[in-house]
């Protein structure tokens, strides 16, 4: 099928009406990219219009700021739109940022399941169906822009306007053609079939006119004798008055031919294409108006409801419909956080009702989950915060950390909590396989999502406990930092590192015989008191107003966990004398409301914030469960002081000799300078085979240490060793002392009978 060579003059009435196109609205959010980039920044509002109805062929990046894959693409989409911004309007580049809040329904309209996905939208489209999932055939610049060729070559049905044909010349074209193009120069590039340098420079001239640029294949034997081409690849000038010279252009470098093009006499640029966004000043802090100062230290309990604020509302509120494996996976993941996320209460309400509501369902569609998942009136004590709130996972820039930092801190305290409440040696974990689960069928980084489940499979299935589906976790992300030092998606305030690092744990890194290693004992015991309970914080956390004034959130997480430890009975107990109170309709006792202290942070006020007692119907069922409620008030005091008091046992910790089966294993990533470390242990009068090693036990991951009673000869004995030893040492007294006696009483038998040989 033959095309003009240039474009027809209605398509020449579509530029100006291009420049004179308002910036979009929802183009000036920033997230990867910036108004300055030669690209469309598109948005909620944006997007549709920009693309549907377009004479341009456009390619739409969606992306997630957060999503490490993106940032490492984030560049190379950018050179790419500065290598073919003269391309524009026949080919159009744009993105939108699938994180934000307000373009995350139009992303799953689009049916964007993963992150990044490219979408090839041929000139005049209509709706979302006529996006081409665009399957490039690798991230480099050359191959990206080969497939967006192939992509526009594929438009026979919708050809974009202001692009010129792409097909091959040929010799009966060639007869006619300055009579049907009005062009003073017609450039011919002789090329090998399969290359594109006479697409790209084809592409390249869009803007210019008064000239017109085709290829002419090798195998086009007839045009190649004609004008006697010898060399491929190479170009000739052929003029409207009939002469013909050769392009003095070596080899098949794609910017020399454009340039000695675009300096020919006559050849002018049409107009100076305008973005379709105009450049904004970029915000110059890198960090949040609002910086939140975080102790690495503590767990946040704002980090980790975001992060299943993001999981349920977000990434899987991406896909049209939940069934089958999906939904099943959906709902192994709602049970886990049930039974080991130890969450304030009124975000355990929202997870019990909506695993309640999930229970029977076989298919769920976009719109019902949206339905379930909307926080209610008539629930006022089951609730989700309404936005994620970055505490210890908050970056120095919007694309780092966040979600990724909080989901690898929930599932490391769910594996934590598992192997606390549930200590059998041999039961499996079902936290790993949830985790699994969840990864391969929501998380949104496609290519983060391959990787885990690539270790996964490597050696997930020979977990065979619960401490070691915590050591297997920590592990991995270990593996995970170490691939990912270094690169774009690398927080420069917060690089990536083996973690637990020596401030926190300095007896888990250890070098024995030169070489780092990290003592397994150790970072289990760390893990078991790092993601315990007692170390959750309500720092920099907002608490809604309730019905009669108090806050909603009346209970604090060391709440729920004082029920949990009275069984899954006192839980159903408590559950149900809440849901008695939260049905009362007569007004309470102005006289008996408690009185909230100020400030709703630990770190923030000057007295600790101490949580309220839980309130309970006098019911007959409460007044069973009233001796097992803990007074949380004297409970956090001692909390406290407990916390001030922890270093003291650790002393003693670090001064254990080890077993046999040291578990030392060898340390991924970073090296670590452990000199003064090992200073420390020879100043001790410690050796490389004397590997710090306790027992660990008690919930929450406190450590229960055995008392040494005294040392002999660098061993220590305890009490029940020594009484052991005096109780053996009794017994076998007493057992020569019979042997003896009766030996003693046989002699004197046998003297006295007259047989007996006497002396």
């Amino acid at each position: 099928m033959a095309r003009p060579a240039l474009a027809p003059p209605p398509a020449r009435w579509l530029l100006p009406l291009l420049l004179l196109l308002p910036p979009p609205p929802g183009a000036l959010s920033l997230g990867l990219y910036s108004p300055d980039d030669p690209l469309a920044l598109l948005g909620a509002d944006t997007l549709e219009r920009s693309v549907f109805g377009s004479p341009s062929a456009w390619v739409v990046e969606f992306y997630a700021s957060w999503c490490g894959h993106c940032i490492q693409f984030a560049p190379v989409w950018k050179e790419l739109a500065r290598d073919v911004q003269d391309w524009r309007p026949a080919v159009m580049l744009g993105v939108i940022d699938c994180a934000d809040t307000t373009n995350q329904k139009i992303c799953s309209e689009f049916k964007i399941t993963g992150y990044p996905t490219l979408k090839f939208f041929k000139p005049f489209s209509r709706n979302q169906d006529d996006g081409v999932k665009f399957l490039h055939n690798g991230d480099g610049i050359q191959s990206l822009r080969e497939d967006i060729i192939r992509k526009v070559e594929s438009c026979e049905d919708a050809w974009p306007p202001a692009c010129p044909p792409l097909e091959a010349f040929s010799a009966a074209e060639l007869h006619s053609f300055f009579q049907s193009n009005s062009v003073a120069y017609l450039a011919l590039i002789f090329e090998k079939d399969d290359s594109f340098l006479g697409r790209e420079v084809t592409l390249d001239m869009v803007q210019f006119e008064n000239i017109a640029v085709r290829r002419v294949l090798q195998s086009n034997e007839e045009l190649v004798k004609a004008f006697n081409v010898t060399t491929i690849p190479s170009g000739l000038l052929l003029y409207s008055n009939g002469s013909c010279v050769s392009i003095p252009v070596p080899g098949d470098s794609r910017a020399l031919y454009t340039s000695y093009l675009r300096r020919l006499p006559g050849v002018i640029r049409v107009n100076t294409f305008i973005p379709t966004v105009q450049p904004t000043e970029e915000p110059k802090t890198t960090t949040p108006a609002f910086w939140k100062v975080a102790d690495r230290k503590k767990l946040y309990m704002a980090d980790l409801e975001s992060a299943i604020l993001y999981t349920l509302r977000v990434e899987a509120a991406r896909f049209l419909f939940l069934d089958q494996e999906r939904l099943s996976v959906l709902k192994q993941y709602v049970a886990v956080l049930i039974k080991y996320f130890p969450g304030r209460l009124i975000v355990m309400n929202y997870l019990r009702n909506l695993d309640h509501w999930l229970g029977p369902r076989t298919n769920v569609t976009q719109s019902e989950w949206e339905e379930a998942l909307r926080n209610k009136r008539e629930r006022p004590y089951a609730r989700l915060p309404e936005s994620p709130n970055w505490v210890g996972c908050q970056g120095s820039k919007q694309q780092y950390r966040g979600f990724p930092c909080s989901l690898w801190t929930l599932f490391h305290l769910l594996t934590v909590q598992e192997a606390v409440q549930s200590p059998r040696l041999f039961s499996p974990s079902e936290v790993l396989p949830t985790m699994r689960g969840y990864i391969h069928y929501f998380f949104g980084c496609r290519e983060c999502a391959e990787h885990f489940e690539g270790m996964a499979a490597e050696s997930m299935h020979r977990i065979k406990n619960k401490d070691s589906a915590v050591l297997w976790l920590w592990s991995r992300h270990n593996r995970v930092n170490a691939r990912l030092s270094g690169t774009e998606s690398d927080d420069p305030r917060f690089p990536k590192m083996q973690w637990p690092p020596q401030i926190l744990c300095w007896s888990c890194q250890l070098i024995i015989n030169g070489r780092r290693m990290w003592d397994e004992r150790a970072v289990l015991r760390f893990f078991k008191s790092h993601f315990s309970r007692n170390n959750i914080y309500l720092d920099y956390m907002t608490f809604e107003r309730g019905r009669y004034g108090r806050d909603i959130e009346e209970r604090d997480v060391k709440a729920e966990g004082n029920l949990e430890e009275g069984g899954e009975e006192n839980r159903r107990g408590a559950e149900e004398e809440f849901e008695g109170d939260t049905r009362r309709t007569e007004k309470p006792e102005r006289g008996k409301e408690e009185k909230k202290p100020s400030g709703s942070d630990r770190s923030g006020a000057s007295e600790p914030r101490k949580p309220s007692i839980i309130k309970m119907g006098k019911t007959a069922k409460a007044r069973e469960l009233e001796d097992d409620i803990v007074d949380l008030d004297s409970f956090s005091e001692q909390h406290y002081k407990s916390k001030a008091l922890k270093a003291a046992p650790q002393a003693s910790d670090r001064n254990r000799r080890s077993r046999r089966d040291t578990g030392l294993v060898p340390m991924e990533g970073e090296p670590f300078d452990y000199d003064a470390v090992w200073e420390r242990l020879k100043h001790k009068g410690l050796g490389a085979q004397q590997i710090m090693e306790g027992e660990v036990g008690g919930e929450g991951g406190t450590s229960r240490r055995r008392s040494q009673w005294f040392h002999l000869l660098g061993v220590g004995f305890s009490q029940l060793d020594v009484s052991l030893c005096i109780l053996l040492y009794l017994i076998s007294s007493m057992c020569l002392f019979g042997m003896y006696t009766f030996f003693r009483m046989r002699m004197r038998h046998r003297k006295g009978r007259p047989s007996f040989p006497l002396a």
